[in-house]
Order: C-alpha cells, then sequence, then structure tokens
C-alpha cells in the first residue's frame, strides 16, 4: 500500500478511471456485436442505424484514450466497408 497522500489519492483516481473504462469498453462491444448480428440478418437499415451509434462510441472512445485513435478510424472504415459490401 502508499503510504503519500499523493498515491493513495492517484490509486482513489485510477480505480475509477478504470471502472469507467472498462463501462464504455464493454458498451462498445455490445454494439459492435449487435451491428455485426444486423449485417449477418441482412437488416441494413437498422445496420446504418447502429453503424452511426458505433462510430459515436468509438470516437468517444478515442477521445478519452481508451482505445488508439488510429484503432478507432481503422475500425470504423471497416465496418462502414463490411455495410456497403453487403448493401
Amino acid at each position: 500500500m502508499p503510504k503519500r497522500k499523493a498515491a493513495v489519492k492517484r490509486l482513489r483516481v485510477d480505480k475509477k478511471r478504470h471502472l469507467r473504462n472498462l463501462e464504455i469498453k464493454k458498451e462498445l462491444k455490445k454494439t459492435l456485436k449487435k451491428f455485426q448480428a444486423l449485417i449477418l440478418a441482412k437488416d441494413l437499415t437498422e445496420a446504418k442505424k447502429t453503424l452511426s451509434k458505433v462510430s459515436s462510441l468509438l470516437d468517444k472512445a478515442a477521445k478519452k484514450k481508451i482505445v488508439h485513435p488510429r484503432t478507432a478510424d481503422r475500425k470504423k472504415s471497416r465496418l462502414a466497408k463490411r455495410l456497403f459490401k453487403a448493401a
């Protein structure tokens, strides 16, 4: 355990951020799976709506440094490509 006040606070802050990051990642993964299921089911109108939500979540995660910005861009690009290929 840390002895200094600053180190104790750092532990508290890190724990809080870790939980927030896990929550955001879980939401992102859930939405990605939903998008992929819609693509397989050929429900393209609903897939387009979900793609915009996925893009938004990826952008927010990249902004908060939960996901690297280039990783977010690459995933958005690949998902859009899958959608237009299915159409």
